[in-house]
């Protein structure tokens, strides 16, 4: 038996998991979350400011691989040949020449310019507005056109410019940049120069305009334009990009004694968490994978040769070889989902937490017991309540741009909305109006795919809302109107992630074959109940309107 074990960072957390690669079979698994993070350090979100210091990801990864291994009997320790790596991203961060990220060295260590940029960071719209502007007017390539069109906040360059323009004590001190995707195979098999580590072309294709048609990334001409700040950067980062079931190197002896590993274990090339979650949902080639957490990844694979030089507008890219190597990874998603809902769910616990939190008139002990009480069970019971209402019974209508729109069609400059409240509009039918509002994104991306000449054959979720929200599923499903399967992997990223591994391990040859081997399959099947999606047509209508005008006039 051989074994892998997959990496799987998220937005709070690392997920690990062991896999046994002839079965699929999860050996052991644990969650840890980021602790300088969990406290709220170097983020402002005021400001869209969220970072990441790169001691929460060393700190996370060496606990739990060693509390994994801890749980499996020893031939199965030693019998672990390969680990891959997913992130979030576009999360790049500044580094030496030898590659050390800035805030691990004394001078940087609480700012958070050299820290990791994280994904839903937003203090670069201006950048991304000045990129989109120059890629459409400087008179050569459109840098964007494989990104959908429209560069955004989130990625990559737009980062980088904001940080250089920001602070000149980074400035000064960044040689390159490095994705997280790409930091952590490096780290680990002790390839760190930033010209020599292996680069995710999930992450260079979707984020940041790298293409083979240009020989890379954006020319030098092309980014001295944007800012000469940029002047030169591009040698120091990287010409050539690779697929996740390419072999990034091989792990230390350091780093397998601090892990408690032995053998010679590969260490597979990253990408990003929703890329190799739609591998662990076991996506094909039509199948539109939604994964479905605090903001969501939508992908689609399909063949280079039926694809063509369709160019779709207004989504994050299509890279051959992001998702599935051979062929062509598209990738769109909402800014926020999940997100929207505990948003709302903060706004109603601000008494509880400010007023009940904090009276005399209970003890201590029940107070704490009550706020926890209320907070778990928030959720659940606007849910209950909101299944209860019939549709368009609230005449309530919402926009999802809390966060920005990422597509289709990104810009962060929007905001979200709520029209038509009355002094009847109570809780449960704000929540209903905020649940359809996040569906709405959901179709207007399958709608754009469709209206692109991309078919979908069907659709499968996975992620915490896919798994926990029966009501959110279904009436996703209803305005999608669409039948969607539910993974039956409560870990799909990392088991993606470890099936890139097994890859990577030479158990298997290809993504398909590993899939095939190791997928868990299905829990669940959603089907869309037709009164309610043919009401939902005319609420999807009123979305779209309020949508325009607001981008509008707004």
């Amino acid at each position: 038996m051989k074994y892998t074990i997959g990496l799987d960072y998220g937005t709070d957390s690392l997920r690990t998991v062991l896999v046994n690669a002839s079965t699929g079979k999860e050996e052991a698994s644990t969650v840890m979350y980021y602790p300088r993070w969990k406290e709220g350090k170097y983020c402002d979100p005021l400001k869209n400011q969220f970072r990441q210091h790169p001691l929460d990801y060393i700190e996370v990864l060496e606990k739990t691989i060693r509390e994994v291994i801890s749980k499996v009997p020893a031939d199965v320790a030693e019998n672990i040949v390969a680990l891959s790596v997913d992130t979030t991203g576009s999360t790049p961060v500044a580094v030496d020449a030898s590659g050390i990220p800035l805030s691990l060295l004394p001078d940087f260590q609480e700012n958070p310019n050299a820290m990791f940029v994280l994904w839903k960071d937003h203090t670069a719209v201006k950048e991304a507005d000045e990129i989109n502007n120059l890629a459409r007017s400087w008179g050569g390539v459109d840098y964007t056109k494989y990104e959908g069109g429209i560069y955004s906040s989130e990625w990559f360059w737009a980062k980088i410019l904001k940080v250089l323009r920001t602070d000149e004590k980074v400035r000064q001190a960044a040689y390159s940049w490095v994705e997280h995707c790409d930091w952590i195979p490096a780290l680990l098999t002790g390839i760190t120069d930033p010209l020599k580590l292996k680069r995710s072309r999930c992450a260079a294709g979707h984020k940041a305009m790298w293409h083979a048609d240009w020989d890379g990334l954006p020319s030098d001409e092309f980014l001295t334009k944007l800012d000469p700040l940029l002047k030169g950067l591009r040698g120091k980062l990287y010409r050539e990009t690779y697929t996740s079931d390419v072999v990034a190197g091989y792990m230390t002896h350091e780093w397998k004694s601090k892990l408690g590993l032995s053998g010679e274990i590969a260490l597979g090339v990253g990408a990003f968490d929703a890329h190799l979650g739609a591998v662990g949902g076991e996506i094909r080639p039509y199948y539109l994978v939604k994964v479905m957490g605090t903001s969501t990844c939508d992908m689609l694979v399909a063949p280079k040769s039926e694809i063509g030089e369709n160019l779709v507008q207004g989504i994050c890219g299509q890279v051959e070889g992001s998702i599935t190597p051979g062929l062509v990874g598209l990738e769109a998603g909402q800014s926020a989902f999940g997100d929207i809902y505990a948003w709302f769910k903060e706004i109603l616990m601000w008494p509880v937490e400010n007023i009940l939190g904090k009276t005399d008139i209970l003890s201590p002990e029940i107070r704490e017991k009550l706020v926890v009480a209320i907070e778990d069970q928030i959720i659940p019971q606007l849910s209950a309540a909101a299944e209860e209402i019939p549709i368009e019974e609230t005449g309530i209508v919402a926009i999802d741009w809390m966060n920005g729109r990422r597509t289709p069609d990104a810009n962060q400059n929007l905001k979200g909305s709520i029209a038509g409240l009355t002094l009847g509009s109570d809780a449960p039918r704000i929540f209903k109006a905020l649940v359809e509002a996040t569906a709405f994104g959901a179709k207007k991306i399958a709608d754009r795919f469709m209206s692109e000449g991309v078919r979908i054959d069907g659709v499968i979720a996975l992620g915490g809302v896919a798994k926990k929200s029966p009501f959110v599923m279904q009436i996703v499903a209803d305005v999608m109107n669409m039948p969607i399967k539910v993974a039956r992997s409560e870990q799909a990223c990392a088991l993606g992630t470890a099936m890139a591994a097994a890859v990577v391990g030479g158990v298997y040859k290809t993504f398909e074959e590993a899939q095939n081997k190791m997928g868990s399959g299905f829990e669940k099947e959603y089907k869309p109940i037709k009164a309610n999606a043919e009401k939902y047509e005319t609420l999807y209508r009123k979305y779209s309107k309020l949508g325009e005008f607001i981008e509008k006039e707004l």
